[in-house]
C-alpha cells in the first residue's frame, strides 16, 4: 500500500480504466488520501485533466463503478469546477495519480538513435 491507503493492483485498476479514455491526459487524488490522513471507507477524491464531457465523464465513473472497489470515487474534471477554493486545495495537496503517456512521434530519428529516455 502506498500513503494513499489504495493497494498496487487498486492503483492499477483505475489508471488502467483512464487509460482507455482519450480526453483523460491526467488525474489527481486530492482530500485526504492525498494528505495521508484517510479512514477506512474514506473516498477517492479524483480530479481528472483533459477535455471531459458530461458523456465521458458518466462513462468513466461507469467504469470505475464495475471496479466493485469499497471505496466510493468521487470524479471530477478539474478545468469544470467552479469553486476557487476547492482550485486551490488540489493545485496545493493534490498528487499526480495518472498521467497519459504519449508514444514518441518518430522513434527512427538520428537523435533518438540508442538512447532510452525515461
Amino acid at each position: 500500500m502506498t500513503g494513499d491507503g489504495l493497494t498496487g493492483q487498486q492503483r492499477q485498476n483505475i489508471c488502467q480504466v483512464l487509460a482507455r479514455f482519450p480526453a483523460v491526459r491526467g488525474a489527481r487524488l486530492y482530500g485526504s488520501r492525498a494528505l495521508g490522513r484517510y479512514r477506512p471507507g474514506s473516498d477517492i477524491d479524483l480530479t481528472l485533466e483533459g477535455d471531459i464531457d458530461l458523456t465521458t465523464l458518466n462513462r468513466i465513473s461507469m467504469a470505475l463503478d464495475d471496479l466493485l472497489l469499497p471505496y466510493e470515487i468521487d470524479l471530477s474534471v478539474f478545468g469544470q469546477i467552479d469553486s476557487p477554493e476547492l482550485r486551490d486545495h488540489i493545485q496545493r495537496v493534490g498528487r499526480l495519480f495518472y498521467q497519459k503517456s504519449e508514444p514518441s512521434k518518430n522513434l527512427e530519428s538520428p537523435n533518438r538513435a540508442g538512447k532510452i529516455s525515461g
